[in-house]
């Protein structure tokens, strides 16, 4: 009995090995050259946008000048933002600077003793500050839309809200 297991176990042996060779050459055998290989393609990620921004020392103008345009009896005696520039719907050239300028009332930034700050987003992106009342110039723009959104911060780290007041978003286009 002994003997055929010793039979039993080289033949199995023997079965095995030839059973790999034929799974082996059945895989790397076939009609088309990729037939088991998988094509990559590298595609390049988007250009991403990288804003410059400039402080310059602004007008500051003065609200009154906008008084028509403001009337709200909820705003009087509280801290107002306005965004001057860019207008509304703002077409701009590749390389052309995009400059945000505000007015305030009743407020004193961080960097002029008080406790307020201006924020400033382009495109949801991260969160530029400014602590002193300057205009910010941007340049660095790739073409097509974007969304840029300014706000008053008050002393507790939240936007300072004032009727439809202090957070100003533009829509702006950059064209080639």
């Amino acid at each position: 009995m002994s003997r055929l297991n010793v039979y039993a176990k080289n033949s199995m042996k023997i079965y095995l090995a030839i059973v790999m060779i034929v799974f082996l050459f059945a895989g790397c055998s076939g009609n088309a050259d990729s037939e088991h290989t998988t094509a990559t393609t590298v595609v390049q990620p988007p250009p991403r946008q990288v804003l410059r921004d400039e402080r310059r020392p602004g007008p500051r103008t003065p609200l009154e000048s906008y008084s028509d345009n403001l009337y709200n009896p909820s705003s009087l005696g509280k801290p107002l933002l306005v965004l001057n520039l860019p207008k509304k719907d703002q077409t701009f050239r590749e390389g052309e600077e995009v400059v945000i300028d505000f007015s305030l009332h009743r407020v004193k930034l961080r960097g002029e003793g008080g406790e307020y700050r201006v924020r400033y987003m382009v495109d949801d992106d991260d969160m530029q500050w400014i602590d002193r009342w300057e205009q910010v110039v941007l340049t660095g723009w790739l073409p097509g839309k974007h969304t840029i959104r300014v706000e008053l911060i008050g002393p507790d780290g939240w936007p300072y809200r004032n009727g439809d007041f202090n957070i100003a978003t533009r829509e702006i286009t950059i064209d080639k």
